[in-house]
């Protein structure tokens, strides 16, 4: 196993490399809002035993820093935000990956699955965000009105405390939370009003079946998305979904050896 290489250098976004020299395929992982590539350190010592590992820090996330030489647009949007990760498997030469991501993670590599289908392997979608139910629209409003006003991660405490109440979800909130804390307040906001374009992005990934395989690994306590994504898979013809039960949103987190077992499985099967 060869070790490590990581660096952003010649891409917006900080990356890091497992490289397995006995497998040519190449695994991408996709953190969700206000993580980092960190949330996958249960993950990171089984997935590099089979395959070439992708870690990526999106925008503003963990390394990914903007500098004198490497500066983000002012206005996010989910287009630019997917262009980063391109840069990367473009740098890097990788023509195709498997795509494994969690919550707002997913609506990335569905994004990049949409625009540029002949890089995507497969894709794993945990605590998938398909659509947002009215508690969630009800959230977001509550939020833009103090997201200016208060510290940022008076707020993102209570978006995780609300995507995860129970109290065998509190491992996944303190990760969270710790993750967020490196972020500083105008970049929570450029993140923050990205909820306004995901509406409508969602509601056209829903009309639209793709024919690249996608595993959906749920919670069976992912109160807020778990039901759209049961109606989604029924309606896919590429789909299928594996549910944890006595589990939150972060599956990895939370259950990682089932996690682990049935992902690498689910990515060893020829598709």
């Amino acid at each position: 196993m060869l070790p490590f290489l990581g660096g952003h250098e010649n891409t917006l976004l900080n990356y890091v490399t497992h490289l397995n020299p006995s497998s040519r395929t190449w695994v991408t992982f996709v953190h969700g809002a206000g993580g980092s590539s960190s949330i996958w350190y249960k993950q990171v010592r089984e997935f590099k035993k089979h395959f070439n590992v992708l870690l990526l820090d999106l925008r503003g996330h963990g390394d990914s820093r903007p500098s004198l030489v490497n500066t983000f647009d002012e206005r996010y949007d989910f287009d630019k935000i997917t262009n980063d990760m391109v840069e990367v498997l473009d740098f890097l030469t990788i023509k195709k990956s498997h795509f494994v991501g969690i919550s707002l993670g997913t609506v990335l590599i569905r994004n990049l699955a949409e625009k540029y289908p002949l890089r995507v392997e497969s894709m794993v979608m945990g605590g998938a965000i398909m659509k947002l139910d009215f508690r969630f629209r009800l959230m977001m409003g509550v939020g833009s009105i103090f997201k200016s006003l208060v510290p940022y991660i008076w707020l993102y405490r209570f978006f995780t405390f609300m995507i995860m109440p129970d109290s065998n979800h509190r491992e996944s909130r303190l990760l969270f939370v710790r993750e967020a804390k490196k972020l500083y307040q105008k970049e929570f906001i450029r993140w923050y009003k990205l909820g306004s374009q995901i509406n409508p992005l969602l509601r056209f990934f829903r009309t639209v079946d793709m024919k690249i395989p996608t595993l959906y690994v749920m919670g069976g306590e992912d109160y807020l998305f778990l039901p759209s994504v049961r109606k989604m898979v029924q309606k896919s013809t590429t789909s299928s979904l594996l549910l944890i039960e006595h589990c939150g949103h972060v599956v990895n987190v939370e259950q990682p050896k089932l996690f682990n077992d049935m992902v690498i499985g689910y990515l060893s099967e020829p598709n």
